[in-house]
């Protein structure tokens, strides 16, 4: 039931509101100064407080003042009684009202009729709040177990990505999920003991079905379970997934994809791109460097079309660095958006002074960002051919 607190230094307004006020069925109370309200308003939380505006010692306006300032009570219905404010000349007294957080008025001598209306109408307006509130709070802690499960989502995506590769061939692996769960994956295995399979890929859009498509292909893809395809042919590879994985059966979303073999005996890179940002191939110390681009489209757009195929000798010492576009693809102090460019300079900047890990790499993309988290998930791979 909803609570009613009268405050009146005046014991027959009190019994006669308290008794008209318990006729309409409210709870109600009373309270005979402004202490004493004040008191049993942070104690019993009413819905709506009827306080006489003038008393001695604590007036209603400081009444009104104290009870709005409590966050407990901001929503609690607030009606000034008084004969103020009733002349022409006296508007004044009323704007001191509505400023000490009073909602509503009503003047001596009360009018039993106009009061029982202006209770109900804030009992509403009362509830309506609440209502809000309630709904908030709700829309809050659904909002932290979203992210809460987005975390755990990407902590599992973490879990699922290869550890680093030592010995002919040795790579660095960064992943830096966004504020939303993206569609980042990326792998690198050995295939048999001469093959080394490399492949990076980036599903459209954010949120868990992207995420969930993404490791669908990565399972597809760990497993060898695409049909009659040679998993060290990357053309061969790309039309099967494109075959798979169309728009139309999956939410309409596609994916670029960057994969590659290494030959190891060979020293070769057959890799071929389905719309994904070009892969950055350097020597040591960047004098030789070429970007491993493509102009197929991507994963699930078209089916039935074939993909560019490219190999490539790799001498010792060479490094390869394959990202998704989350790795330029961010916002600056001055408004404009990073771009490829801007990227692939600070990865021959940093070969160029032999700092190439990828923390600092990742520093230097934060210190390109003018936001404190990424729009977009971050994945980078370094693989060096030793």
């Amino acid at each position: 039931m909803l609570k009613i607190l009268i405050i009146d230094d005046d014991p027959i307004v009190r019994a006669t509101l308290k008794r008209t006020l318990q006729n309409q069925g409210y709870e109600t109370t009373v309270a005979s100064n402004g202490q004493e309200g004040i008191i049993q308003a942070k104690t019993l939380h009413p819905a709506l407080i009827i306080c006489d505006w003038v008393m001695s010692e604590i007036d209603g306006l400081e009444v009104c003042r104290q009870v709005k300032r409590d966050p407990d009570l901001a929503t609690t219905f607030f009606i000034l009684l008084t004969a103020k404010g009733a002349a022409p000349g006296e508007e004044g007294e009323r704007v001191q009202g509505l400023d000490a957080g009073a909602d509503e008025f009503v003047s001596k001598p009360i009018e039993m009729n106009e009061l029982k209306a202006r209770v109900r109408a804030g009992l509403r307006l009362h509830q309506l709040s609440q209502d809000l509130k309630n709904k908030q709070l709700a829309l809050e802690e659904s909002n932290r177990n979203l992210e809460a499960e987005l975390a755990e989502a990407a902590d599992y995506v973490r879990s699922l990505l290869p550890s680093p590769l030592v010995g002919a061939v040795t790579t660095e692996a960064l992943f830096v999920p966004s504020a939303q769960l993206g569609g980042d994956c990326f792998d690198y295995y050995w295939i048999d003991h001469d093959h080394l399979v490399i492949y990076l890929l980036d599903v459209s859009g954010h949120g868990v079905g992207s995420a969930l498509l993404s490791m669908s292909v990565l399972n597809v893809l760990r497993s060898q379970s695409l049909p009659n395809t040679n998993f060290c042919h990357p053309s061969e590879v790309l039309k099967a997934l494109n075959h798979t994985f169309q728009m139309s059966s999956h939410g309409n979303k596609y994916f670029t994809i960057w994969y590659g073999v290494y030959h190891r005996s060979q020293q070769r890179l057959t890799y071929a791109n389905a719309g994904h940002p070009p892969g950055v191939l350097l020597n040591k110390d960047a004098t030789d460097i070429k970007q491993l681009s493509s102009l197929d489209l991507p994963i699930g757009f078209i089916p039935n079309i074939n993909f560019e195929m490219v190999t490539l000798e790799i001498p010792a010492n060479t490094t390869l660095y394959l990202f998704s576009d989350g790795a330029y693809e961010v916002m600056q102090p001055n408004g404009q958006i990073w771009d490829f460019n801007g990227f692939f300079d600070l990865l021959i900047n940093c070969s160029h002074k032999n700092n190439c890990n990828l923390q600092e790499i990742l520093r230097l993309i934060k210190n390109s960002n003018a936001n404190a988290t990424f729009d977009d998930d971050l994945s980078l791979i370094k693989i060096t051919f030793n």
